[in-house]
């Protein structure tokens, strides 16, 4: 089993065992009651739901704050102490996931990634058995819901990000490396780290950590709204799972999976986001067929994005859900900037119309994927010049292992010469609309950031001089090897005449 696979087993059963200590601890707490451990915390819960007197105010009270109840016999603590006892069975983790999935639509189907009977597990029931059970148990020494803030979303979020190290081109499907998704986020948040009921959107969303980012940097973490869209189905449960643990409330979250090309979403109020942020499938097929010229993400641009290259129908999709007054960042391929046609025309448009705010150069190698260097386009609706700022961030960046990364310096670097839209020798420019049109619409930025380092010059007194030292060393070097040779003796008459005769050679090649 790969990493991209085995990621659903580890990550879904955190998961449960996550919902089931946070609903130990909120058990407890209700019943006014003390625990000091899961353990105690289960022995509490299942004698109180047991009671007549008080199970349906329990479960009423556990409905009401989580929107599930996991019986007594179902949760983590009550299976690993099975698992102890060798009496464990699979069925009954299977019932707590149908249980959960059935309590309310926020959990409908979310663990169905998690085949307990995979033959991958084990060629026997038994096998299965006791793979699960390895799990659990090294899983039944953490308290997932003893934790404050983040701590546990950051340490899933960490999770995710090395199973997406491990899970090479697959890893594009789930992950954007946090650096990257850190400064896309400052970019799109800019100016508005205090608004309330923030809402950003992300309609290839993966496991929902390029938007998770926001609740970082905002001051107002709890009103941000989180609109997502992911075709893969295993994704988008990682995807809900990452922001339940998050911290995100259910009422705040409005995920949807689809295929965002074909169905448009949301087509319901409210459709258009303060902040949009996407990292979509480079260069990925889409149908691009003629009913989408008809589409109003599409039809003003009159033209559609190549079928064998979506980044443009990926980017028009997303700069139509944002506000008027919002910021877009997308991470695309180079080719973007320069390629004809189509995206030529589309290009325009945009210039045009004073919508590409930056173009940002990453460096290469930076995405777990793919290893070709990227760009971060930035969009806005309402700016009213027609410019475009040009940053060339590709040689800035710290290499660990074969991995390269941007440290918070080259971060923080790139965002004030954004902020500020500063033009820096050899790392950022400004560029005027006449220039652009100049330039036929090519963004490519080396035409605008110039990082061409000449060759420093060296005085023809110097050469003489390197020149007269190479050569004093060629000879000293010729005469070592003559001497050597003069050593050399054949074994036998033949080998030797051989030799005499190699020697001859070189001696003449070297007078001549």
């Amino acid at each position: 089993m790969d990493a991209n696979e085995y990621k659903n087993y580890l990550l879904g059963i955190i998961f449960y065992k996550y919902l089931s200590d946070k609903m130990l601890h909120y058990a407890v707490d209700q019943l006014e009651e003390k625990a000091e451990n899961l353990t105690q915390a289960q022995a509490i819960y299942a004698e109180a739901y047991h009671d007549p007197e008080i199970h349906e105010d329990l479960k009423d009270a556990l409905k009401d704050e989580f929107s599930y109840v996991i019986e007594p016999q179902y949760t983590f603590t009550q299976l690993i102490n099975e698992v102890h006892s060798q009496s464990f069975q699979l069925e009954s983790l299977q019932q707590g996931f149908r249980n959960i999935e059935q309590s309310a639509d926020a959990f409908a189907n979310l663990f169905q990634d998690i085949d307990l009977y995979s033959r991958k597990l084990g060629s026997t029931p038994q096998k299965q058995n006791e793979t699960i059970s390895g799990i659990m148990k090294e899983l039944a020494e953490i308290d997932f819901a003893g934790h404050s803030g983040d701590i546990l979303g950051d340490a899933y979020e960490y999770m995710i990000g090395q199973f997406a190290s491990d899970s090479g081109k697959k890893a594009g499907e789930f992950y954007t490396p946090q650096p990257v998704a850190e400064l896309m986020t400052k970019i799109v948040i800019h100016g508005k780290e205090d608004q309330k009921g923030f809402s950003v959107y992300d309609p290839t969303m993966g496991s929902g950590s390029l938007m998770l980012n926001i609740k970082k940097e905002t001051t107002e973490p709890n009103t941000v709204q989180y609109f997502g869209q992911e075709i893969n189905t295993s994704t988008y449960n990682l995807a809900r799972m990452n922001l339940m643990l998050h911290g995100v409330p259910i009422a705040n979250q409005y995920l949807n999976n689809a295929d965002t090309l074909d169905d448009d979403w949301p087509t319901e109020e409210p459709t258009n986001f303060d902040g949009v942020l996407m990292n979509p499938p480079y260069s990925a097929d889409w149908s691009a067929a003629k009913g989408f010229l008809d589409d109003v993400r599409f039809a003003p641009y009159g033209v559609l994005a190549p079928k064998s290259k979506a980044d443009f129908a990926f980017l028009l999709h997303g700069f139509y859900h944002l506000k008027s007054n919002g910021t877009m960042a997308i991470v695309l391929p180079h080719g973007v900037l320069f390629r004809g046609g189509a995206e030529e025309k589309i290009r325009k448009i945009l210039l045009e119309n004073g919508h590409i705010y930056a173009v940002i150069g990453l460096p290469s190698n930076i995405f777990f994927n793919t290893s070709i260097p990227t760009t971060i386009i930035v969009l806005k609706k309402d700016y009213d010049k027609r410019d475009v700022l040009f940053i060339d961030a590709s040689s800035e960046f710290d290499k660990v292992r074969t991995q390269n990364i941007l440290t918070e310096a080259n971060i923080a670097k790139i965002l004030d010469v954004y902020v500020n839209r500063k033009t820096m020798d050899k790392y950022s420019y400004v560029a005027s609309f006449e220039e652009i049109e100049e330039n036929e619409f090519n963004l490519n930025i080396p035409r605008y950031v110039d990082t061409f380092e000449a060759e420093p010059e060296i005085p023809l007194a110097d050469i003489s001089a390197n020149m007269i030292s190479v050569n004093a060393e060629l000879k000293t070097a010729e005469e070592e090897l003559f001497a050597m040779l003069g050593e050399l003796v054949g074994t036998t008459n033949e080998a030797n005449d051989e030799l005499e005769a190699f020697k001859a050679i070189l001696k003449g090649d070297h007078n001549g």
